[in-house]
């Protein structure tokens, strides 16, 4: 059986995954990285050490979940954020350097991609769509909040045009801040999330966006403001759905800027169930795609994917 190899070392997980000449996840490990309570993130050198030390790990909870038979036909890696010469993390090098040197032992291909490819392939292959090569997407996460126009090769490799992003905060850094203020741990995304479903109740502030450029930090701070005054609850959906409702604004803004009217959802703020059904009431002359939740946040899946298609066209 033919198994392709992706590998994804981000700000916030270390992970590997395997699929089939099918697609289909054969095997896979994740380790989310260690933060200390309180702290809202880690430097990339603590970052690479654990994704150094989590790496054997989960090559060896692979060989445990497939047995010792078996050798990927190719391996690809994320080498950076996005698809652009001047984009550089250093969390990407120890992943990049672990499947290169991996696949140049086994003697198999070895490809490299951005991050944000690696979200929209895992995305699109979850999620049912775009059905069209040329589509939007929109990557939410703590490093990045983006609104881009994606074109997409046969063999996976894309062309990503940035319409617009934000002037201060990425949304999962607002998501973070205010889950770190209510004693939440960091990522602090899920727990944030169930906070905001039980509540009956929301603190509502402004959602920002002009031009094409979404701006976090006036709402964040409203927020704070009410931490030691308001329900936790009602603050943590006043977040949501203050991202909810700034998203909305983008995209209307998008359908002045371009035809397209195919949207995909990636990042792990998209994963989010409040964010998402605001979407699909508002904007309902769009066809919305988005990333299952669990694929939502960061995993390996469309390193593996794209190890797959670029193998097979050569």
């Amino acid at each position: 059986m033919n198994l392709y190899l992706g590998i994804d070392t981000s700000a916030y997980t270390t992970s590997l995954c395997l699929v089939d000449a099918a697609g289909q996840v054969a095997a896979e490990a994740r380790q989310v990285l260690t933060v200390p309570h309180g702290k809202q993130g880690l430097r990339q050198s603590e970052a690479v050490f654990q994704h150094v030390r989590n790496l054997p790990q989960l090559a060896a909870r692979l060989r445990e979940q497939l047995g010792s038979s078996w050798q990927p036909a190719a391996v690809a890696a994320t080498a950076k954020p996005r698809p652009q010469p001047d984009s550089y993390m250093p969390v990407f090098v120890a992943g990049h350097s672990f499947g290169a040197s991996y696949a140049h032992i086994a003697g198999v291909p070895f490809y490299e991609l951005s991050h944000q490819e690696n979200h929209i392939l895992s995305g699109m292959h979850t999620g049912g769509g775009p059905k069209s090569p040329r589509f939007l997407a929109i990557h939410l996460s703590g490093g990045t909040t983006e609104l881009a126009q994606v074109t997409v090769a046969p063999e996976g490799r894309m062309s990503i045009s940035l319409l617009g992003g934000t002037s201060d905060l990425h949304a999962g850094q607002f998501v973070d801040r205010i889950g770190v203020a209510l004693g939440l741990p960091f990522p602090a995304g899920p727990a944030l999330e169930k906070l905001a479903v039980a509540s009956e109740t929301v603190v509502t502030v402004p959602a920002v966006h002009k031009d094409g450029e979404l701006s976090f930090s006036g709402p964040l701070t409203a927020l704070l403001n009410q931490v030691e005054k308001a329900d936790p609850g009602a603050l943590a959906r006043g977040c949501l759905e203050c991202i909810g409702r700034a998203l909305v604004k983008w995209i209307k803004w998008a359908e002045t800027q371009t035809p397209c009217r195919e949207l995909l959802l990636v990042g792990g703020v998209a994963a989010n169930q409040i964010v998402r059904q605001l979407l699909k009431d508002e904007l309902t002359h769009w066809d919305l795609y988005c990333a299952s939740p669990s694929y939502s946040t960061d995993s390996a899946l469309g390193a593996a994917l794209f190890a797959l298609h670029a193998h097979s066209v050569g």
